[in-house]
């Protein structure tokens, strides 16, 4: 079966309650790199902080954090590359690891709107440039950020 391009590919551990009583220590969900998936992956992101009993500021920071973070490595990928996207729960925090397939050793501009968006929302925010694991996928850019549970506390 070809996949469509409004597919959606969910990881998540086993065993995993299908019951909803406890969240996944760790959700990686795939997704066609374009604007319309990344969608999905800030309902992802809310849905996950809103189990976890996150404040309503640190789910709204996070669906934020996670939106730029996405939208802005969808503007970087190749052609029919997938977004990688992997959410991982902690006590206090989630941790979001995006990445995408890129043309070349790309880098986000640390001067614009959307990284200064990113690192008010996120208590910590990396960019990772890296060579990929195939010929098929020869740069990967990947952008990690952690947004605690209480949202952000400005000073």
């Amino acid at each position: 079966m070809p996949v469509r391009d409004e597919e959606v590919l969910v990881a998540r551990p086993d065993p995993y309650p299908l019951d909803g009583s406890e969240p996944p220590e760790d959700v990686e969900v795939r997704v066609p790199a374009t604007p319309r998936a990344v969608v999905t992956l800030r309902t992802v992101a809310a849905d996950l902080a809103a189990r976890a009993e996150f404040t309503l500021d640190a789910v709204a920071d996070l669906r934020m954090a996670v939106d730029e973070a996405c939208s802005s490595l969808v503007s970087l990928a190749r052609p029919d590359t997938k977004l990688t996207c992997t959410f991982i729960l902690h006590e206090e925090r989630i941790t979001v690891t995006a990445s995408v397939s890129t043309f070349g050793p790309e880098r986000l501009p640390t001067d614009s709107f959307g990284w200064r968006v990113l690192t008010t929302l996120a208590d910590d925010v990396r960019m990772l440039s890296a060579t990929g694991d195939r010929d098929s996928d020869p740069f990967r850019l990947t952008l990690r950020l952690s947004v605690p549970s209480l949202g952000t506390v400005l000073s």
